[in-house]
């Protein structure tokens, strides 16, 4: 290829990145319109690959030295970095796989200057897909009211494509290896996204028995809305506090939408990952003062940031570390960069007159940690008065209770704080060493295991001698079917992903706490998780069964 070939080559390669990132920001577009702020924020990894300098100057490097055109080159470099990704331990980093398919595609169909490989504009009249995969672009841009849901061979839960489908209301089923080849067009076909289940020919026992369960769901979601301003109180009159987990301030509406009283779990994390530097002290104060202001008078709880494990700031530079989860992480990595940690607590307590602002540490495991955290706060608000910046001299600040040593120690740790909040998820990981995105041992992660109900209460116990409160935000707290031990064991707060709230809400109300201290003490005296669970489900089935016979077979 002579040189003049060359540089065309590499024109062509940038024109066609360049179309690409126009086309993925109209996408972005259209999802923010049509979805939200949260699911838009999905495309932003696919317009941080077309960014990555290393990808783009080795297909430019290979353009160049062996005289190749563009789509070969390209496609040389990306399907590595795609193999790589697909075959990493870790399910989230393996989902980030499709994404870079999704992008690959779109850059060779520019290239090669032809329509999009999965076109659907020539679907007219309503359908399942089913597919051996959708892109997350080719899924956010589906036609709701034609496509009425969709199977596909690969994917998983936490796949951008199972959460555009979540966020359309479409019912999805990802995952399924070989329904593509089982299922022709015209075939008939049921898609249950409850189950997780395609069944294909359903008879019309079938089909009458899924339409029952249509019309109790449609009936349960009425209920639902006529809660959303109502209280969590159970039917002897023991109130819980229910609030949101967000990811970021886009997540506000959603907070409010679902009956929410305020966010007992704000993330900040996504103020320090997929950017150049580190985020100011006043870019930090408006994301909190604005969701403080949004959500005032329910308090919001802001958690320091929580970077390490598998939470990373690409600009820091941060040493590989063989176990993340155990090394140099949330309040640890922090207490070691005070700099940092001093620009977020001074946002915070800025952002205190704005609404009801709280503040907890992040795996807290000693006291000392909590005292050092304390003492910057304390040297924090010392400069903010100096500098006659106002702030909630009585905001309250907190930890979260996650690492059975903190747990163990609670009464200590609960005399130099406000609240606990207890991190189920790391809890029952640290407490059973077992990872949940690890196949071979996440029948390990038991969240009724005997252990894990025994810190809880530990904690719960504790927090309330000493005189202050205790609540959960990890997941377990959006189970529906364990909410009845959770305010059985004393737990004063429930924090869980706004679209469960209601549900949660919803069995709370139909509840007795008498029945629920019962099963609670039950747990405490039992030697079987699976025994736990059983008495949990018995209960919710009994307390709230139209929650559940939405869902066939469970």
């Amino acid at each position: 290829m002579p040189m003049d070939g060359v540089v065309g080559e590499v024109e062509r390669f940038e024109k066609a990145l360049a179309q690409t990132r126009r086309q993925i920001s109209e996408v972005q577009r259209k999802v923010v319109e049509r979805m939200g702020a949260k699911e838009g924020d999905i495309f932003e990894a696919h317009l941080l690959m077309l960014e990555d300098r290393m990808l783009v100057d080795e297909v430019i490097r290979l353009v160049r030295e062996q005289k190749v055109n563009a789509e070969y080159a390209f496609h040389s470099v990306a399907e590595r970095y795609h193999a790589a990704l697909s075959g990493v331990d870790d399910e989230y980093l393996r989902e980030r796989a499709a994404d870079m398919h999704d992008l690959i595609g779109r850059v060779l169909d520019n290239l090669l200057e032809v329509k999009n490989e999965f076109d659907l504009h020539h679907i007219t009249e309503p359908c399942i897909l089913i597919s051996h995969d959708l892109s997350p672009s080719t899924t956010a841009q589906l036609n709701t009211k034609l496509v009425l849901g969709f199977a596909t061979d690969i994917g998983g839960q936490t796949s951008h494509t199972a959460i555009m489908a979540r966020s359309l209301g479409i019912p999805a089923v990802v995952g399924l290896k070989t329904v593509s080849e089982e299922l022709d067009s015209g075939d008939y076909a049921l898609v249950d996204g409850y189950n997780g289940t395609v069944i294909i020919n359903p008879t019309d026992q079938t089909l009458f028995e899924y339409g029952q369960l249509a019309k109790i769901k449609a009936s349960l979601e009425e209920k639902l809305r006529e809660i959303k301003t109502q209280p969590a109180v159970t039917l002897d009159g023991k109130i819980i506090v229910l609030s949101a987990n967000i990811e970021d301030q886009n997540d506000v509406e959603a907070v409010v939408a679902h009956g929410a009283e305020g966010v007992g779990l704000f993330r900040t994390e996504f103020l320090f990952i997929n950017r150049e530097s580190l985020p100011t002290e006043e870019e930090q104060y408006k994301v909190y003062r604005d969701v403080a202001a949004a959500l005032k008078p329910h308090p919001v709880i802001i958690r320091t940031v929580d970077l390490g494990g598998d939470k990373f700031a690409s600009h820091l530079q941060l040493a590989k570390e063989m176990n993340p989860f155990l090394g140099w992480r949330a309040i640890r990595f922090c207490l070691a960069q005070p700099e940092m940690f001093r620009a977020q607590i001074r946002a915070i307590l800025r952002a205190s007159t704005a609404g009801k602002v709280k503040m907890m540490y992040p795996m807290i495991s000693g006291l000392d940690e909590l005292k050092q955290a304390n003492a910057l706060v304390e040297k924090c608000k010392t400069e903010l008065r100096s500098e006659n910046v106002s702030f909630n001299e009585e905001m309250k600040i907190g930890a979260m209770i996650e690492i059975p040593s903190a747990a163990l120690i609670a009464d200590a740790l609960a005399k130099h704080v406000k609240f606990f909040s207890i991190g189920t998820n790391d809890l029952i990981q640290y407490t059973l060493a077992a990872d949940r995105t690890n196949e071979r041992v996440s029948h390990l992660y038991e969240p009724t295991h005997p252990a894990i109900i025994r810190l809880i209460k530990t904690t719960v116990d504790a927090a309330h001698r000493n005189s202050i409160w205790a609540g959960v935000c990890g997941e377990i707290a959006g189970d529906p079917v364990l909410a009845a031990l959770l305010v059985g064991m004393g737990v004063d707060e429930l924090s869980a992903a706004p679209t469960v709230v209601a549900q949660v809400k919803y069995i709370i109300r139909r509840l007795k706490l008498s029945e629920a201290q019962s099963l609670a003490e039950f747990a405490l005296q039992s030697e079987s998780a699976s025994e736990i669970y059983a008495r949990c489900q018995d209960l919710a089935r009994a307390s709230a069964p139209s929650l559940f016979e939405s869902k066939k077979n469970g």
